[in-house]
């Protein structure tokens, strides 16, 4: 395949926009997931995400620094229409504390996933347009997902097991 580095750099920006106005919207959402969450470790692990989020949002931010580009708002329902699909199951749980806990613990892995795979195409797409700085941010924030998504898996069998027990 041979792209040439305008479309790449195109590609690059218009994918970044949709993470970025995806993470921007679970700073706005997370919160209220926050005081909704009855297992403390959850609340404890969303908070965490909450930090992560805007630190990953620093870091995309100096991105666009270094590409002197400024974010263009997504006019796209992709990546925001999952999110807002997943924080309305979660209020679909009601007053079932405990399914509300799953369901937010399901989703926010899932979301973490999403973003793992998002910022592992964009840093191999910043290898091809031969920006290590670019790269090393974009690997930061996907170690930062990783990190997430792994303590969100811990913190579920941790739930469902003491819910079995």
């Amino acid at each position: 395949m041979n792209l040439d580095r305008e479309k790449l750099e195109v590609f690059f920006i218009e994918h970044l926009d949709k993470i970025y106005c995806a993470k921007q919207h679970l700073i706005t959402h997370l919160p209220q997931l926050v005081e909704k969450a009855n297992f403390s470790d959850l609340k404890d692990a969303i908070i965490n995400t909450i930090e992560n989020v805007k630190t990953e949002i620093t870091r995309m931010d100096m991105i666009y620094e270094l590409m002197d580009v400024t974010y263009s708002d997504c006019a796209t329902k992709g990546l925001i229409g999952f999110v807002e699909d997943a924080f309305v199951a979660i209020e679909r749980q009601g007053p079932d504390v405990e399914l509300r806990d799953l369901s937010s613990l399901f989703y926010l892995q899932n979301i973490e996933s999403v973003e793992m795979a998002s910022f592992q195409i964009l840093q191999m797409t910043a290898v091809k347009l031969e920006n290590k700085q670019i790269g090393k941010l974009l690997k930061e924030n996907y170690e930062q997902a990783k990190s997430n998504r792994t303590l969100l898996l811990l913190i579920a069998s941790k739930y469902i097991i003491s819910d079995l027990g």
